[in-house]
């Protein structure tokens, strides 16, 4: 007796399968590895620039601790942040918090 070779649809459909079960894999190993960087970040103690890595220095504007990266000079703000920076003002950080409301 013979061996039926899968119809092209069948083979199409395995192939398929065989594509998300991989996907699916793919996606869970980078969840765990995100995971694993976060709690390896925690662990170090310092907050690290999400740009370049570089270490975040907290500075005091208007009374807000916002954090400056000591490499690249990015500004990071923390949740609340932005709006105790914009009360009061009329200008640009209004515009941005009307953005981002």
């Amino acid at each position: 007796m013979a061996i039926q070779k899968p119809s092209n649809q069948e083979e199409e459909y395995f192939a398929r399968m065989e594509f998300e079960r991989r996907r699916k894999e793919a996606e869970a190993r980078r969840g765990e590895e995100m995971e694993e960087s976060r709690r390896r970040i925690a662990k170090l103690g310092a907050m690290l620039c999400p740009r370049c890595g570089g270490e975040l220095v907290p500075v005091h504007y208007r009374g807000v601790e916002i954090d400056k990266c000591s490499r690249c000079d990015g500004i990071w703000l923390d949740c609340g942040e932005l709006e105790r920076l914009g009360e009061g003002e009329g200008g640009f950080l209004s515009g941005m918090l009307r953005i981002f409301r």
